[in-house]
């Protein structure tokens, strides 16, 4: 069974919208090595659609470019890519798809096959349905020192609660909090008189 990764950029109140805007301040060494490490097992890369058009619109020019970032590139062109959307999309980024069937059970039968990690970067709408249905492995939440603020979109909407445990969590030079969650159980039923016996006295 191949192992799905999702990479998010989050500020502490939540947000995930325009990272352009407030990431790069906090890009160093060290969160250059956890969003390589994303992409080094996989050979699939899941995409909506708004994520897409952003991806296929630099790199493929970054990787003719021939410049420091054009080995990254190069990797992201040639790794297959499956793109989600409701609507029929050209699709001019080499080795890229669209499935025609529902999501997670495409994502299912791509997990069922044969080859690499799948991973996604961003895609919001689809990490939250993949996450709703168990099937992703390891969310990497890079927690940013920032409160933004501004209403934006957040990584988490309304809906059925969703348990996750924390595989790992890693502090940056510069406050980013690296956390990694995996799939858990649903906790037990605790009421507060079973939960004071832990408060000290």
């Amino acid at each position: 069974m191949r192992k799905i990764t999702a990479g998010m950029f989050i500020s502490l109140d939540g947000i995930i919208a325009d990272p352009q805007d407030w990431h790069f301040p906090y890009f160093n060494d060290e969160m250059g090595e956890g969003v390589s490490t994303l992409a080094a097992a996989a050979d699939t890369m899941l995409f909506g659609r708004v994520t897409y058009d952003g991806f296929a619109g630099a790199w493929p020019e970054r990787e003719a470019a021939g410049g420091e970032d054009a080995g990254f590139a190069k990797a992201l062109g040639d790794m297959r890519k499956v793109v989600f959307s409701h609507r029929d999309l050209e699709l001019s980024w080499r080795n890229s798809e669209q499935p025609r069937g529902d999501l997670v059970a495409e994502v299912t039968a791509l997990k069922a096959e044969e080859g690499g990690d799948i991973t996604l970067s961003g895609s919001t709408s689809i990490v939250r349905q993949l996450l709703a249905a168990s099937l992703i492995d390891e969310l990497h939440l890079f927690v940013h020192p920032i409160v933004l603020r501004n209403g934006g979109m957040r990584l988490f909407d309304e809906g059925t609660p969703i348990p996750l445990q924390l595989l790992s969590a890693t502090t940056f030079k510069t406050g980013v909090l690296h956390t990694v969650y995996g799939p858990a159980d649903k906790p037990a039923d605790v009421s507060y008189d079973e939960a004071k016996k832990h408060i000290a006295q």
